[in-house]
């Protein structure tokens, strides 16, 4: 038995010494930005890599990857946001849609929208807005995952928030993929995406497909975890999210790796002037960002005009 505990103990201390290295590297390799790789430096022969969380993997087997870790968590999900982040990313979901300020007749593209958090907010805040006019308001909900639609339409069902029980509002649920989006040219007037930016594999085309399916004027915007600027905080960040979510996702939901895989694809994913340079270059004007919680989270904003 002591054996046994030994053994195990060795086993986590090795796991904790490699997790605490790999994101020490992610953290120093981001100013790569898209984070990619040529195939033939790491044996992949003539095939793009990129990253799938600390791992390296072929682009054409990221999104399938990224599929599967969806599917497993769909249901859980919005369980496992609120003991990861202890209810705070409702506020954040708050403050985002507070900072697009919604208005009647506009027409949202709400991509990886999932389970619907960001586009119930929307559809919330229009009911509280007066509407003399009677303009009608719309709002695609959009993912690439067809289970976490149906985790959300059923959602949206059980709260009313659907076309039928709307006063002038539409609601449509399209699966997609945010790199090659199935819209016409200048179909929305603004574009949100939250926590799912860092899940693509190409996220320049993802950018370069809203600027396209954005009518002049409208609006970019995406919520998305980000980097911490004290170093003090980075660390403890670190040590909570590599030592308590993984096995919180193993507690409450069955699922470790998939739990790993989304706190590593933070530490992948650009620091927020890197991500505002890549926003600038897809075309938008006027990019800015906003951390809240430090940098734990930061909200990027811009302008196709």
């Amino acid at each position: 038995m002591q054996s046994t505990r030994s053994t195990h103990l060795l086993s986590l201390a090795r796991r904790f010494i490699h997790i605490r290295t790999a994101a020490q590297s992610a953290r120093e390799s981001t100013g790569s930005g898209a984070g990619k790789a040529k195939g033939g430096e790491s044996g992949y022969g003539s095939e793009q890599t990129t990253h799938f969380g600390f791992q390296t993997v072929r682009e054409s087997e990221k999104e399938q990857k990224v599929h599967e870790v969806f599917e497993q968590v769909a249901n859980s999900y919005d369980m496992m946001n609120d003991a990861m982040s202890l209810g705070i990313h409702r506020v954040w979901k708050d403050v985002f849609v507070e900072r697009l300020g919604p208005t009647h007749g506009m027409r949202l593209l709400d991509m990886a929208g999932g389970t619907g958090d960001i586009s119930f907010r929307y559809l919330r805040y229009l009911a509280n807005q007066p509407n003399p006019k009677h303009r009608v308001s719309h709002v695609t909900v959009s993912d690439i995952n067809q289970h976490m639609l149906d985790v959300g339409e059923e959602r949206a069902k059980r709260l009313g928030l659907t076309t039928d029980r709307l006063a002038n509002c539409t609601v449509a649920w399209q699966c997609a993929d945010a790199e090659k989006l199935p819209f016409e040219d200048s179909s929305f007037t603004a574009y949100t995406i939250a926590f799912g930016i860092r899940n693509c594999t190409h996220v320049d085309k993802v950018l370069a497909e809203a600027y396209r399916v954005l009518q002049p004027g409208g609006r970019f915007m995406c919520l998305e975890f980000s980097h911490l600027t004290n170093e003090t905080m980075q660390w403890l960040y670190d040590q909570y999210s590599f030592q308590v979510i993984p096995p919180m996702g193993q507690l409450l939901a069955g699922q470790w790796q998939a739990y790993q895989y989304l706190v590593e694809s933070i530490r992948r994913f650009p620091k927020q002037e890197q991500f505002k340079q890549m926003i600038e270059e897809a075309g938008f004007d006027h990019v800015s960002y906003e951390n809240l919680t430090f940098g734990v989270v930061s909200i990027h904003s811009g302008f196709k005009l």
